[in-house]
């Protein structure tokens, strides 16, 4: 899907109407229309990128930095006692919209919302092996 059919970028330009939280000229945050807890927050860069993959190094450091400011404001302004910060990177992750996008999710003990951490290990020498195929693709 290109940015002329994008969600993201209709609500970006404002084509389609969002609950607006916070807003640069670059940055846009809202929230989600199916939020798993009331307070769900999508923050996304207004241009088009697909996801984590293709973003600009400028754009996704000012998505970081604005990261503790609105997980603070969300946490206070839903009494929440932690959040989730969660980036879908391709359907085969969970990623529905392609565009990219942050969730902020506010949490509480006891919220059912659940995740799903099916922690494995390594066989014997599959780790290090992993360690020097990662390497090998970190550009120079």
């Amino acid at each position: 899907m290109g940015a002329s059919n994008c969600i993201f970028c209709k609500i970006a330009a404002g084509d389609i109407p969002s609950m607006r939280i916070w807003e640069t000229p670059k940055l846009l945050a809202f929230l989600d229309v199916g939020p798993l807890a009331h307070g769900h927050t999508l923050l996304i860069p207004k241009q088009h990128f697909e996801s984590i993959l293709d973003v600009q190094e400028d754009v996704l450091s000012s998505m970081a930095r604005q990261l503790p400011t609105l997980a603070g404001a969300i946490i206070r302004a839903t009494g929440a006692t932690g959040l989730n910060v969660l980036q879908n990177t391709g359907k085969s992750s969970g990623q529905e919209v392609f565009h990219l996008h942050v969730h902020l999710i506010p949490r509480r003990e006891g919220d059912a919302l659940g995740y799903r951490w099916n922690a494995g290990a390594y066989a014997e020498g599959q780790g290090e092996a992993m360690q020097s195929r990662i390497i090998g693709e970190i550009p120079s």
